[in-house]
This record gives structure tokens, sequence and C-alpha cells, in this order.
């Protein structure tokens, strides 16, 4: 069987054009002992995907020039030689970016369409979901009646966090591009305030939305809005680092924050997280969020575009702010 593959060609400097990747087709191999075959269906985008293009350390290896670009998916099992999986089984998994994939069955999570849709097992209850409810609750530590501030508070990982904080009692505070956004999260789910950092000033909004001072900051963005929040920050604040995005196209040096020396005035903490580390409590985290979502505490909205062909162009919309919700890739098969 023929199919395609989005390839990496070559390391980005600055934001990734097409260029940085080619679209092969490619033969399905034989399915081994303890593989599976899968056709894919859904593709994670994620800003993280920005990050594993580079060369050099980090958390997680870079994708190698000519390999297929890593990204969650969820599909359907096609063909099993591995025990516990069956024809028709649908699974997540990092399968790349690509319409199918032979890969080892060790690590591969079932899924069931019938208790969410197959997006979903990509935003609140994938990997977005527990980065999200991992960052909050183990490293933020929100305690009720604390004041909350979450930015990108409108992307996949933002909106999770927002909601958690206000099922654990806190104020919730989001900062958003946009009023479209900044009102789903205010009357959609039920943030307190939503701070537009497009059409407003970031300060004057902390200012009036966070009267009483940040207790949790959980920052997605970096830059300047982490420079702002951290002259607002209470006594032993915690500051959770999961993400910058308006930093990972930069060809300068990363903007690191000016203001650090509030963390020492009001003895705060500021911490990084990886949701990898995390991966043997991924069921208890998921059992809980399927519990809010069942009762209806916690809401979910992805931001579906069909077509493999359209994956360049669909990534940058995170870096532009332009995807409302979980960003994901529909795989379309003419069988």
């Amino acid at each position: 069987m023929q199919y395609k593959q989005w390839q990496l060609a070559s390391r980005p400097v600055g934001e990734p054009t097409k260029d940085n990747w080619k679209l092969e087709t490619v033969s399905l191999p034989d399915v081994k002992d303890g593989e599976i075959a899968v056709k894919i269906e859904y593709i994670s985008l994620d800003p993280a995907m920005r990050g594993w293009m580079n060369e050099g350390k980090s958390y997680i290896e870079p994708v190698q020039i000519g390999d297929v670009m890593r990204a969650g998916t969820v599909g359907e099992v096609i063909e099993s030689k591995a025990e516990g999986f069956e024809k028709g089984d649908k699974v997540y998994g990092n399968f790349g970016v690509q319409e199918y994939a032979v890969v080892s069955a060790k690590g591969i999570h079932k899924v069931d369409p019938s208790l969410a849709p197959l997006p979903r097992y990509l935003g609140v209850l994938g990997m977005p979901g527990m980065t999200a409810y991992f960052g909050l609750l183990k490293t933020g530590e929100p305690k009720e009646g604390e004041t909350v501030v979450v930015s990108g508070a409108a992307g996949a990982v933002g909106t999770v966090v927002g909601q958690i904080a206000k099922i654990k009692g806190c104020r919730v505070v989001g900062i958003a591009g946009g009023k479209e956004k900044c009102d789903y999260l205010v009357n959609e789910l039920g943030f307190d305030a939503a701070i537009d950092y497009k059409n407003g000033s970031v300060k004057e909004g902390l200012k009036e939305h966070c009267p009483k001072g940040v207790d949790v900051y959980f920052d997605n963005v970096g830059g300047d809005i982490l420079d702002d929040v951290l002259t607002r920050i209470n006594l032993r604040a915690r500051i959770v680092i999961c993400g910058a995005i308006s930093q990972y196209n930069n060809t300068t040096p990363v903007k690191g924050p000016s203001n650090y020396l509030s963390l020492l005035v009001n003895r705060a903490k500021m911490e990084g997280i990886v949701v990898f580390d995390n991966a043997k409590n991924y069921g208890d985290a998921a059992r809980d969020m399927a519990g809010w979502i069942g009762e209806g505490k916690l809401k979910a909205k992805e931001h579906v575009v069909e077509g493999l062909e359209t994956f360049p162009e669909t990534l940058m919309m995170l870096f532009r702010g332009e995807n409302f919700g979980k960003l994901v890739l529909k795989v379309e098969h003419n069988d």
C-alpha cells in the first residue's frame, strides 16, 4: 500500500516554511510480531512541534532530517500482530504526520470513541489536557480562593488550566488575543475575567482583574506577558513555565524576564514542566477529567482542519493565534 507522509527536510531558522518539510509517498511495511498497522484519522498540532525541529539538547530527541514529523495521533488498527489489539480498535500514539503507520504496540493506548469524539483524545483527554492537569495541580498547587492567571488561555492547554482552577475554587483570569476568544473564556468556560492582549494593556488588565495580586501564573507564551505578570505576583507565588510560544520562532536569543527579581522579593517559585514526567499517572488524570466532563464542569473545543496536504500552513496557525481551541488535522482517506 502506498501512502503519504510529511518528512523533515531542513531545520528552520525563525518561522518554519513549507520548504522545511517534504511530502513523500512511501510503501507500508509488513507488520511484524508485536506490531500494529494504524490508519491515522486525526493528528495533533502543538507548539512543541516547533522545538522538536531544532537540533540540540532538549527534553526529547529532535526529529532527524528525513524522518517523519513527530505528532500525537489517533486512528484505527487495520492489522495486528500484537497481543491485546484487534482490527477495528481505536488507538492513540505518536504515529507522526502521515496517513498510515506500522509501529510497536508498546506505549500505544486504546481509546473509546463512544465516550468522547476522537479529536478529544488529542486535546483535553490527551497530551494538552495532561499538561494542564499536572502543570497546574502538581506544580502550581492552587489553593481555594487564590488567583490563577493563565496565558494562551484560549488554547488547548490554557482552556483546561482555567477550568480546573475554577473546579478547585480559584479566581481565574485568562489572557488571550481577540474579543471572541475572551468572551468564550468568560461566557462559556466560566473564567472570572479575560484580558485581550491584542487590544489593550496586559499590565493594566492585571491591575483591574487581579486587585489582590497573582498567586499562580501558568505561562504558555513567555516574553513581555511573563514580565508583566511578574510585577503583580504575591508572596510565595508559583509560576509554571509550560511554554513560550511568543519566542519559538525568534532568530535572536530568547527574551528572558527582566522583572525576575520579583521572584526574590516575593520568595516566589518559577518551575518548568514537561508532561512526560507524569506518564505513570496519566490514567488517574484521565479519570478525573472524564468525570468532570461528565458532570459538565469541563468543556472542550477542537479546531479541526481537513487535509494532510495542509499540514505546514495549518501548523503555523498556532504561532499566529489563528486557532480557536485544540488544533487538529483531519486525515481524509479515499478508501
